[in-house]
């Protein structure tokens, strides 16, 4: 079995990882590494800031480190909320707000229902030793409602409607949406180049 230590304090997205991962991989997160540093993500996309993650922590682990960041971008406000999806509203936001936050900037913007185009980026580096291995990218299309819509998922699952589906993140189960989203892609690619080199 193949340890992972994931680069992140948020149990939503080890929980994530988690299902998505293979039974052939056990995974950690910083809850079972306490010295490791709290990374700030200066960098200016999605994949530097997982860049910056896995190197970081891997300068204090032995083995292999997953560094991920994604977030949501929307064609209509010029990529935002983009790097800072998870401090839209503010550092420290919690999803509710940075969600309304969205929502406001699209009714200000007075973008049509049929022009709320978007996609959930996810970047994930592989590093050990401060060395990166790899780096693995997913998205997924889709569309931006109204109002949020369902009790599942985390972040703006309940406002995103993929492409490919008539319900948003947060309606769908989480095997369906695992199975076709941006952090599913991005995870897919990683297994494949891990297991080719078991």
């Amino acid at each position: 079995m193949l340890r992972l230590l994931l680069a992140t304090r948020n149990a939503h997205k080890t929980r994530e990882f988690a299902q998505l991962l293979s039974p052939e991989f056990e995974l950690q997160d910083l809850i079972a590494l306490p010295h490791a540093p709290v990374v700030d993500e200066k960098g200016s996309t999605f994949v530097e800031n997982a860049l910056l993650k896995a190197t970081a922590v891997s300068r204090c682990y032995s083995g292999l480190v997953l560094g991920d960041d994604s977030g949501l971008e929307v064609d209509a406000l010029d990529g935002a909320p983009g790097i800072r999806s998870a401090r839209y509203a503010h550092e420290n936001a919690p999803d509710a707000q940075n969600v309304s936050k969205l929502l406001t900037q699209l009714r200000i913007a007075k973008v049509r229902p049929n022009q709320r185009t978007a996609r959930f980026v996810c970047e994930i580096a592989l590093a050990r030793g401060a060395a990166v291995l790899g780096t693995f990218r997913g998205t997924v299309e889709g569309m931006i409602t109204q109002a949020p819509r369902g009790g599942g998922g985390f972040g703006y699952d309940s406002v995103f409607v993929p492409s490919t589906h008539a319900q948003t993140f947060a309606e769908l189960s989480p095997a369906k949406k695992n199975a076709i989203s941006h952090r599913a892609r991005a995870v897919a690619l990683l297994k494949k180049a891990l297991l080719a080199n078991l």
